[in-house]
């Protein structure tokens, strides 16, 4: 680390050199080129949320490294768009011998807090609490090859989503599927539909939150390589049943935001929409869809293989090592001793259901 120095900035103060150095670090790091890691999310971020910070790493004066966080209160740190980010970690030259204390301490923090951390993080792993599967669809071959895989592995849910789709169609007169929908009003739909879902199972709506809202819009309208939004529709007789928004780059479509009108819910048309994702994301030349860690029978019906990530914090010894430690470390342990239990998490999620339908007056 002697030859190695680190300047923190905000991420709009990265030059044009620092981010295709970034970009390009990313590309031969030889991980899925998850769009949440690319320089574009961290920039939309920081436009919602001024805390952004990025450590840029040299050696010899050239960018080696790129480490994004969200700096808080007493030195106390996050990952880049905690909460709402699905995949998250520093973007080092391959063979960098640097720990997460030596980083934590070039950007002036105790600890540095992840819910989603990327496989293949050596910098962080150790310091992970629990690991979790992100279920992916590999759609490499071609559409074709993932049906037949489906009609292996889950034929009865194969069979009836394709009848459903049919009969939906003969109902309404047909159905109409658009990948990349520009259209802000079908977003808004879509936004709509989600809060009112959240609500409804008792959790926290993520779009009451301005800054998730404005970030969501804003990467809408984002249009680069390695960092694209992606919103599709499925259309009933000229009208949205069921809608994604997620991010894509070249390779992958990382799956964040689906819901569906709840009218529509006898058709299934949440998971008509994900095969019809799969379909056109394959003729985009997309190889996988990260559907995201969390446990959700459709993902278990969809998926070809997982991806893992992890939850925890990294560091630092000292006094506010030790705050941090006080105010998230407890209920961390208490929210994955339920989540373990599958009797324990099912009574939570009544519970989640109950506190829903008592705020909409059921």
């Amino acid at each position: 680390m002697s030859a190695v120095r680190t300047h923190v900035v905000r991420p709009g103060e990265l030059d044009q050199r620092e981010t295709e150095a970034w970009r390009e670090l990313r590309a031969t790091s030889g991980a899925p080129a998850n769009p949440f890691m690319e320089p574009e999310f961290t920039l939309a971020v920081a436009r919602v949320r001024p805390a952004a910070r990025v450590a840029v790493l040299r050696e010899a004066g050239e960018p080696v490294g790129f480490f994004p966080y969200e700096k808080g209160p007493l030195g106390h740190g996050r990952a880049i768009g905690l909460g709402v980010s699905d995949c998250q970690g520093a973007v080092l030259r391959a063979g960098l011998d640097i720990g997460a204390r030596d980083l934590l301490r070039g950007c002036g923090l105790a600890a540095w807090e992840f819910d989603n951390l990327e496989g293949g993080q050596r910098a962080f792993l150790a310091d992970a609490a629990e690991e979790s599967a992100s279920p992916v669809i590999d759609v490499a071959e071609g559409y074709a090859a993932y049906e037949a895989v489906l009609r292996a592995q889950s034929p009865k849910f194969l069979k009836t989503t394709l009848a459903k789709e049919r009969r939906l169609a003969r109902q309404a007169g047909g159905t109409r599927f658009v990948f990349d929908e520009r259209d802000p009003a079908a977003l808004r739909t879509l936004m709509a539909w989600k809060s009112a879902q959240y609500r409804r199972t008792g959790r926290r709506d993520r779009f009451a939150r301005e800054w998730i809202s404005t970030l969501v819009h804003g990467l809408h309208t984002t249009r680069t390589p390695g960092c694209s939004g992606v919103l599709s529709v499925l259309y009933v007789a000229g009208r949205p049943v069921a809608a994604h928004f997620g991010l894509r780059s070249r390779t992958v479509l990382s799956c964040w935001f689906p819901a569906y009108d709840p009218a529509y819910a006898k058709f299934s048309p949440g998971l008509i929409l994900h095969l019809r994702m799969a379909e056109a994301a394959a003729a985009a030349g997309i190889g996988m869809l990260d559907l995201g860690r969390g446990a959700a029978e459709y993902k278990d019906a969809l998926k070809t293989g997982e991806l893992r990530v992890y939850e925890g914090s990294s560091v630092r010894p000292g006094l506010r090592a030790g705050l941090y430690w006080l105010s998230r470390e407890p209920g961390r342990r208490a929210h994955r001793y339920v989540r373990n239990r599958p009797r324990l998490a099912g009574y939570a999620q009544q519970t989640l259901n109950r506190v829903g339908r008592l705020r909409h007056g059921r």
